[in-house]
This record gives C-alpha cells, sequence and structure tokens, in this order.
C-alpha cells in the first residue's frame, strides 16, 4: 500500500495488553442489552440506541519505495462497528463503541505492514487486540470509543476515550492537537479518539469554557478552551501543553453573505522542533444545484522549504502530517442524481510543486447501503513528499444498521 500510517489501517502493537475478554463481552452484552435493558430497567435506562456498520474496503496498489523493492498488493478490510448508547438516571450518558475487524491481502506479507503493525499506539491504553495473525490473514478488535459523561444544569464531565475535534478546516486541522487529521488519509470519516478527561461549562448561550487533561503516547497533555459567538462567527481560543509543547491558538468560523470563512491559527514552543506558528485559511460555498465548492491554504512553521530536508522517518511513522511550508486544498462535490454523488480532494505542494488528487464516486444503493469507488493519485519530482508515495485504488461497501 502507498499509505503511510492512519487509523484505520494500523496494525495491532506488539506487546499491547490484550483485549480479548474485554471485546466478546463488550459484542455480547450490545446484542443482549439491546433487547432486555429498555424492558426491564426502562426507569433507569433511558434513550437505549442499538446502531452500527459493516465495512468492506478494497485496494489495490503498490509498496513504497522505503521498504524495498516495488510489488503490487491488494488489502480486503471487513470491519463491523457495534455501537451501544444512551443513558442511566438522569444525569449520566454512555457510549460504547466496538470494532472486529478481518483483513486479508499480500499486503499484510510485507515490510511495509509489518513496519506499521510494529508502531505504538498513540492512546494511552492499549484497547486492541489481534486474536488472528497467519500469514495473509489478521483478525483484531479494538474498543473505538468507550466513555461516561456526567451532565448538570450547565456544565458536563467526559471521562474515557472520546473525540475532542477543536478544528474547523476541511483539510489541515492545526488546533486538532489531541487528535490530529492526516489530509491524505483513506477513511477520512475515521477518527481515533484520545483517553482523556473533559470538563465544560456553559456559562453563556453560546459561549463555553472547557478544561482537557489527556494520557498518550509521548506524554500527558492539558489544556483550557474557551468558545462563543460573534456577529455570526464561533471563535474560540485555546492554551495548554500537548506532550510537552506549549501552544497557544486561535480559531474561527462563519458565514459572510453566501461564502463560509473558516481560519485556525497556532504558536508552539517545542524543545525538539523550536518554536513555530502554523495557519490555515478556508473559503467554501455551495449552490442550489448541489455544487459545492471548497479552497484552503496552509502555512506549516514546522515544515521544510527543500525536499533534501524532508523529514520522512517522522512522516511514515506518524509523526508528522505534513513536510513542507505552503500547501493549497481544494475540494469539490456534486450530486449528479438523488442517489450518485461525485466528489474530488486536491492537494498541491507549494515548496516542492507534488500533488495528491483523489476523485471519488458514492452510489447509494440503498437508504442504508453506500457504494464508492475511487482512487488516490500521487505525482511529482523526485524527492519530493507526494511524488514518494504510491497511487491506489479502492472499492468501498458500507451498511449501516
Amino acid at each position: 500500500m502507498c499509505e503511510r500510517q492512519r487509523p484505520g489501517m494500523r496494525g495491532t502493537a506488539a506487546g499491547g495488553r490484550r483485549t480479548g475478554v474485554i471485546g466478546v463481552v463488550a459484542l455480547l452484552w450490545m446484542g443482549w442489552c439491546s433487547e432486555v435493558w429498555s424492558d426491564v430497567w426502562g426507569d433507569v435506562w433511558r434513550d437505549h440506541a442499538f446502531s452500527g456498520y459493516y465495512k468492506n474496503l478494497f485496494v489495490a496498489s503498490q509498496i513504497l519505495p522505503a521498504f524495498g523493492p516495488q510489488e503490487r498488493t491488494v488489502l480486503d478490510l471487513n470491519r463491523l462497528r457495534l455501537r451501544l448508547r444512551g443513558g442511566v438516571g438522569d444525569a449520566v450518558d454512555y457510549d460504547l463503541q466496538y470494532d472486529n475487524e478481518i483483513l486479508w491481502g499480500s499486503y499484510l506479507e510485507t515490510r511495509q505492514s509489518a513496519f506499521q503493525e510494529a508502531l505504538e499506539p498513540e492512546t494511552y491504553f492499549d484497547w486492541e487486540d489481534a486474536y488472528v495473525r497467519r500469514g495473509q490473514w489478521l483478525g483484531r478488535h479494538r474498543l473505538y470509543r468507550a466513555h461516561l459523561t456526567f451532565r448538570g444544569a450547565r456544565s458536563e464531565l467526559r471521562i474515557g476515550r472520546q473525540r475532542l475535534a477543536w478544528g474547523t478546516a476541511l483539510f489541515w486541522n492545526p488546533m486538532d492537537l489531541l487528535n490530529p487529521f492526516d489530509p491524505i488519509q483513506l477513511e477520512r470519516e475515521e477518527r481515533p479518539g484520545v483517553d482523556a478527561v473533559q470538563w465544560g461549562w456553559d456559562y453563556g448561550v453560546l459561549s463555553r469554557l472547557t478544561a482537557v487533561y489527556a494520557r498518550q503516547r509521548g506524554g500527558s497533555s492539558g489544556a483550557l478552551r474557551w468558545r462563543s459567538h460573534w456577529r455570526g462567527f464561533d471563535l474560540a481560543l485555546t492554551g495548554g501543553r500537548f506532550r510537552g509543547d506549549e501552544v497557544l491558538g486561535f480559531d474561527f468560523a462563519g458565514q459572510a453573505g453566501l461564502v463560509g470563512l473558516r481560519g485556525e491559527l497556532t504558536g508552539t514552543r517545542s524543545a525538539q522542533d523550536g518554536d513555530y506558528a502554523r495557519l490555515v485559511l478556508g473559503a467554501d460555498r455551495s449552490f442550489a444545484n448541489t455544487l459545492t465548492l471548497n479552497l484552503e491554504l496552509y502555512y506549516n512553521g514546522r515544515g521544510q522549504a527543500r525536499s533534501r530536508d524532508y523529514a520522512f522517518a517522522r512522516l511514515l511513522g506518524g509523526e508528522l502530517l505534513s513536510l513542507a511550508r505552503y500547501y493549497a486544498g481544494f475540494f469539490a462535490a456534486y450530486d449528479f442524481t438523488p442517489i450518485l454523488r461525485g466528489e474530488a480532494y486536491a492537494i498541491l505542494n507549494l515548496d516542492d510543486a507534488s500533488r495528491f488528487f483523489a476523485p471519488r464516486l458514492v452510489y447509494g444503493v440503498s437508504d442504508d447501503l453506500d457504494w464508492s469507488l475511487g482512487a488516490q493519485l500521487f505525482d511529482g519530482p523526485s524527492g519530493s513528499e507526494y511524488g514518494r508515495l504510491e497511487s491506489l485504488f479502492y472499492s468501498e461497501l458500507q451498511w449501516f444498521f
């Protein structure tokens, strides 16, 4: 595969805590609870909901040059996600999501796959385990989300594995320091959570103060975030220490007439990378004929102006998500019919002129079944960021229940 390390395609880390019993119990618990709890404990268990999806993702590509002689490979991922959520009494909510995956393909016998499987997980608790690892087969399961939320009149406390989405942009999110997003990620909807404690206080109708403490691989993080609304725009300030780096950031999102505007700015003091800033500005417009356009410009102060200075090892390991300094991103979507949608993502590295293009067609087979065909195409000069990656082609079938 051409993909670098990304959520949803990662192997199990060696030496991780075993979670086989947790996974099996969670699976049985969800199925049983969906039928019984609402009837037996109706006065205690409220708003009980059981849902999920099955996904088949087939990918064809070839190995990155960094992992030896190039060879064409395939990988077929089958994922079952089960979600149980609801409330206990009037003040406690719960959300539990369990994944069970079976992967098959020649990719699993490559050095690139072995490299990805050896990477330590970003989360503090390694709630992922492989129950089958044999040749071209891999079976694994994990707790994707698991958190409790305690609600007060104007505040809430959330404990456990959760998604902390602070970014407002589409391609790059300097503010998403706890859950960073890879702009060329294949499964764009997959956002691994963080093991954290989050407290929020709604001190106004559209104003909120949030405090977070999280444990991750490489250290702990703590932050304060203020969010409010002014003249049609959501505004936020964030400050904290993220795994040893001191960060101060500002973000906004709103409408100026028919155009949506958003932006994120962060300043970071890092013992490893020094002082640097990151800035993303974006605009989008939706038309009556269903056409949607989005443009973003990104400055990455941690990046390098020359490709010969790129830290590819940190990129492949998931430590960095972008290598250069200046980028432009473009997104377009159009509904050809009520059940056929076309999408395209494009990124241009303005420093080394390498390019990324990802077209996709999504066909709504039924209300709960979608079929997608797409590609991720990489091109650029020798040694450039996207010129070093290999294109892939995929088919994705997803059934929701």
